[in-house]
């Protein structure tokens, strides 16, 4: 046995192990820390370059703008001189950027409050288990996903004062069948408006049904067991547990709200006698039908300004919420 051990063949050794009593040479500090901040720039290079190209250089090139002479011509000729803060003062001097302002506060405020109300009601109303449920909730989805301006022209054909579906249902039922819901200053916006909400409450619907899910259920037994009413417990419990998702609901339905441009265009043009313009129907009508780009482009950073500090809003309550 001891023979046969000692006689056998010994396995040849690793070249690439290192030798006994070799001493590993310790790793550089900076040089881990460098590989480890170019690996980090690298996952995230791809986002910041296509931000950059695709969000930061048209939106400096848009401030730029709003402190140029930029005409038609410009295109032609390359030629676009500074001219201070010209753009900028005409633009608040003009009474009609006033008015937009007005009706885009009004338009904003009436879209988010209509959606938000009908669309928490209806989420409210679809947590109760009947027949049905799933394909009403559906089939509500479907405003939400038709285009805007394909919804703005079936409207308009709903509203027309003579033949539209609206008042000729009216009619039928007793009450004034000649509204005229477009072609009246006093009446344009609030169409426009209901519009509006018609086709955001799917997005609030959803949101808050989803939000309404998370809502523990023992905790509105427990209230129930202490004698609260349905509408106390709501108020009381189920609103406060909403609180995070109502605030993204209300957030991000302002920043596509405020902005709202092709709705507007497809039912009133901005009309009639500006009673609908709004900011983002005056930066359309400065740009490409007066053609003054510098204009358009100041009323477009103002945009654009009001969506930022809401972002930044938006940013810090969640923040809030997080901690």
């Amino acid at each position: 046995m001891s023979s046969t051990t000692a006689s056998a063949t010994a396995l040849p050794a690793d070249p690439t192990a290192p030798a006994a009593g070799a001493v590993k040479k310790p790793v550089n500090p900076r040089s881990a820390k460098r590989r480890r901040v170019l690996a980090q720039w690298g996952f995230i290079a791809p986002a910041v370059i296509f931000m950059a190209l695709f969000f930061g250089y048209p939106l400096v090139r848009n401030i730029v703008m709003s402190f140029q002479d930029y005409s038609p011509s410009t295109f032609f000729t390359g030629e676009a001189p500074f001219n201070g803060t010209d753009n900028w003062r005409n633009v608040f001097e003009d009474g009609l950027f006033g008015k937009a302002l007005w009706q885009t506060i009004l338009f904003t405020v009436g879209s988010l409050v209509g959606q938000f109300c009908i669309g928490l009601a209806l989420a409210v109303f679809f947590t109760r288990r009947f027949p049905l449920n799933g394909i009403l909730r559906s089939l509500i989805l479907l405003p939400w996903l038709v285009p805007m301006v394909v919804s703005g022209i079936v409207w308009r054909r709903i509203f027309d004062q003579d033949t539209g579906v609206l008042n000729s249902f009216l009619g039928t039922v007793g009450l004034p069948g000649d509204t005229p819901w477009l072609t009246s200053t006093s009446m344009a916006l609030i169409s426009v408006i209901l519009v509006n909400i018609w086709i955001g409450i799917p997005f609030n619907m959803v949101i808050l049904y989803g939000g309404l899910q998370e809502v523990p259920k023992e905790l509105n037994e427990a209230a129930a067991l202490d004698g609260a009413s349905a509408w106390r417990t709501f108020r009381s419990v189920t609103l406060p547990m909403l609180k995070p998702v109502i605030t993204v609901v209300l957030v991000l339905g302002f920043m596509s709200t405020v902005k709202i441009l092709d709705l507007v265009l497809a039912l009133t043009d901005g009309g009639p006698a500006d009673s609908t313009q709004t900011l983002g129907t005056l930066t359309y009508q400065n740009s490409f039908v007066q053609m003054d780009f510098g204009a358009g482009a100041v009323v477009g950073n103002i945009l654009i300004l009001i969506s930022a500090v809401f972002a930044v809003f938006y940013l810090r309550v969640n923040r809030n919420e997080g901690k």
